[in-house]
C-alpha cells in the first residue's frame, strides 16, 4: 500500500515537473522567436553547399544556435537532441520552430543517436548540430559529427553567427543572445568531407581541422558586426 502510494505521489510530482518545463519552454520559444523577428540578418546563400535531396551536416558552436534555429526553421532540417533535462527544453524548441528531431547521444562513447541520424542524412536530410555540445568543452569537436559524416558521405558546412549588439550568458558555452533590432552576420564556410576509409588518427586530424574552419567562420562573422578580438584559435 505504502509503494503504492509512493508511486501515486512520484506521478504526481512528474506531472507538475512537466507542466512547469511547458510552461518554460512556450515562453522561452517566444522570447526566442520574437527576439528572431526583429533582427536585420544577413546571410550568405546555402546555394551550391546543401543541394535539395543531398544530405549535409550544418554545425555551429553549442554558444550560437539561437540564431541558426530561426534561420533554418520550418524547412524540415533535423536535429540531434540529448535525452537530458535540458535536451527536453532544446527538442521542445527545435520543434517549434520546425526541425525534425531526433533523440540520442554522440557523447560519451555513444554511437546509437549518431548511427541513426547518419541514416537520415544518408537518405538526403539535412542535420543541424553542435559539435561541442551538450556539455563541452565549448569550441571542441567531439567525435560524434565526424562518424555521423563519415557514415553519411555528406559535406560538414560551418555556420559562423555574429550580432552587432548582443549579450552573453554566464554559462559554460557563453550563450550568444542578440538584442533585439541588432543586425546579424551569418557565415557559411567550405563544405569539409571525412572518407570513408578514416581512421582514428585521421579523425583526430579532421577534428582539428573542423575547430579551426568553425572558429573562422565564426571569426568572419564577429569581424564583419564590428568585433575585432576573437578569443579562440584560427590559425594552426
Amino acid at each position: 500500500m505504502e509503494s503504492e502510494t509512493l508511486s501515486v505521489v512520484e506521478q504526481h510530482e512528474e506531472a507538475r515537473r512537466e507542466k512547469k518545463r511547458a510552461r518554460l519552454a512556450w515562453w522561452v520559444c517566444r522570447l526566442a522567436d520574437g527576439i528572431y523577428r526583429s533582427l536585420r540578418i544577413e546571410a550568405d546563400s546555402l546555394e551550391g553547399k546543401v543541394i535539395p535531396g543531398k544530405g549535409a551536416i550544418l554545425v555551429t558552436w553549442h554558444g550560437r544556435t539561437m540564431i541558426p534555429a530561426g534561420l533554418f526553421r520550418n524547412r524540415g532540417y533535423w536535429a540531434l537532441v540529448s535525452l537530458s533535462r535540458d535536451g527536453e527544453l532544446q527538442s521542445r524548441v527545435f520543434t517549434y520552430f520546425g526541425f525534425s528531431i531526433v533523440r540520442g547521444s554522440t557523447g560519451r562513447g555513444g554511437v546509437k543517436g549518431a548511427l541513426q541520424m547518419a541514416r537520415k542524412v544518408k537518405e538526403g536530410g539535412v542535420l543541424a548540430f553542435t559539435p561541442d555540445g551538450p556539455r563541452g568543452p565549448t569550441h571542441k569537436v567531439q567525435p560524434g559529427v565526424l562518424l555521423m559524416a563519415q557514415k553519411s558521405g555528406a559535406p560538414i558546412i560551418t555556420v559562423g553567427v555574429s550580432a552587432r549588439w548582443k549579450y552573453h550568458v554566464r554559462s559554460w558555452d557563453s550563450y550568444m543572445i542578440p538584442l533585439p533590432f541588432s543586425r546579424v552576420r551569418v557565415v557559411f564556410g567550405t563544405p569539409l568531407y571525412v572518407p570513408e576509409e578514416a581512421d582514428d588518427d585521421a579523425r583526430t586530424l579532421i577534428a582539428e581541422e573542423l575547430e579551426y574552419l568553425l572558429n573562422r567562420t565564426e571569426e568572419a562573422a564577429e569581424m564583419s558586426m564590428g568585433h575585432k578580438e576573437y578569443p579562440w584559435p584560427t590559425k594552426k
